[in-house]
């Protein structure tokens, strides 16, 4: 007998949810960072919620049953989770940084991941001297991790509120690079939805996107990843409703932020020509080029050894100091056995590249969803293979794959709709803005 596609769907849920409760208990006693520790204690409130919830759904249904009214939702787990480990550990985490704990060298007492703090300490560089960028070869001391900045020109915005207003206690609460970060996540997902013209999202898309605990984990605690991921699946919406030059600029933006991004160039690219033609294609790479060469080049001219070392060299590995990112993945476990190591772990990263770009040739995406899906497929290549990486990176493709769904929804309903259809590539406008 084929089981009831309601208890299906909520025996995922179920198991899904325990096993985030269970990271969540775990972070709580084992955690190294204070701010995890805050995060964990208020998750496994929402997490233990969306648990019940779910139980309770799930009992439900086996008898035959379907609770009424907003309680009978599945959602209702998700709002748990975005209370009680979204919105309220960032904003218990910012007023407890008020008592002053940055750039401490003691991990436990962090209210803030050591990168909220260098980013507003880069725009505040960025206003003084053009630059967010110092030469760690002239602090007159030996050089430490946090000196360097190891992020595009463009981080540095969101850091500006801060360097522009703060200097108070509530100034300093309300320009907390993290609630920029929120802010522009959550613009660039209804920027998204509209030009999607507001599909319904599955649950699980919110599941993956937004519940899961890297995601909850790093809104309280941190938060760039998600500001650049959000403008990430923002290029891919701009180039699959044909607007090839926003989608470009946008992209450049990104990439200006974070170079883990730049394959997604070579996605959209397969992308816009596969459904809009060689026009669309010119379109989106003059701007890709044009805004990344306008934001680059001025940084770069002030002090072109700072910009290197801190853009390229650091988060390579080769830097004046490692890099501590080091976490226990196949690319990172391989190199550490040495040159030859690091070499094996560079080899199999360029046979992954090689796989995936035939993949891209071979069977190009026509579609959004197609494209996320080879997105998120090459970042888990990057992020597991790379000897210098972090498993928190892993959001970025987690956010693809609920982003994914969302795509596949509404182009679902597109197709669903007589004379709504995507039309074949040849016969689709070349429109490039």
């Amino acid at each position: 007998m084929t089981k009831d596609p309601d208890r299906r769907r909520l025996t995922i849920d179920l198991v899904f949810y325990t096993g985030c409760l269970i990271f969540a208990v775990l972070n709580t006693v084992v955690a190294e960072f204070y701010g995890y520790r805050v995060w964990a204690n208020f998750a496994v409130a929402g997490y233990g919620l969306a648990v019940v919830h779910t139980g309770w759904l799930t009992i439900a249904a086996r008898r035959g049953k379907r609770p009424s009214g907003a309680l009978g939702s599945r959602w209702i787990g998700i709002g748990a989770i975005g209370l009680f480990a979204m919105i309220l550990p960032l904003g218990m985490l910012v007023i407890r940084r008020l008592t002053g704990v940055d750039w401490l060298i003691t991990p436990n007492s962090w209210a803030a991941q050591p990168e909220v703090w260098v980013i507003e300490r880069s725009a505040k560089l960025f206003l003084e001297n053009g630059t967010p960028y110092v030469d760690v070869t002239a602090l007159g001391r030996a050089v430490e991790v946090n000196d360097y900045t190891p992020y595009g020109p463009v981080m540095a915005v969101f850091g500006l509120p801060r360097a522009l207003s703060g200097g108070g206690p509530v100034a300093d609460a309300l320009t907390d690079a993290r609630w920029m970060f929120a802010l522009a996540a959550v613009a660039c997902v209804l920027l998204t939805l509209r030009l999607l013209k507001w599909p319904k999202i599955p649950v699980s898309a919110a599941q993956l996107a937004l519940a899961c605990p890297l995601t909850a984990l790093t809104w309280a605690v941190a938060g760039p990843d998600l500001a650049i991921v959000g403008l990430l699946v923002l290029s891919f919406a701009l180039a699959t409703t044909g607007r090839a030059v926003l989608s470009g600029l946008v992209l450049a933006l990104v990439i200006s932020a974070k170079l883990i991004v730049v394959p997604a160039a070579v996605v959209l690219g397969v992308l816009l020509i596969t459904r809009r033609g060689p026009r669309a294609l010119g379109g989106f790479a003059a701007a890709l080029v044009v805004t990344t060469l306008v934001v680059h080049v001025p940084v770069y001219l002030v002090d072109p050894k700072a910009f290197v070392e801190h853009v390229f060299r650091f988060p390579l590995g080769i830097g004046v100091i490692k890099s501590p990112a080091e976490s226990p993945l196949p690319g990172h476990l391989i190199a550490s056995l040495g040159p030859v190591g690091t070499a094996i772990s560079f080899a199999l990263l360029g046979i992954a590249a090689v796989a995936i770009l035939v993949w891209l040739v071979r069977r190009p995406p026509s579609t959004g969803s197609d494209a996320l899906t080879r997105m998120a497929v090459g970042l888990v290549a990057l992020i597991l293979l790379t000897p210098a990486t972090r498993y928190g990176y892993l959001v970025y493709p987690l956010v693809l794959l609920g982003a994914r769904l969302a795509f596949l929804s509404a182009e679902t309903r597109e197709t669903a709709v007589p004379g709504k259809g995507t039309a074949p590539p040849a016969q689709q406008s070349a429109t490039s803005s």
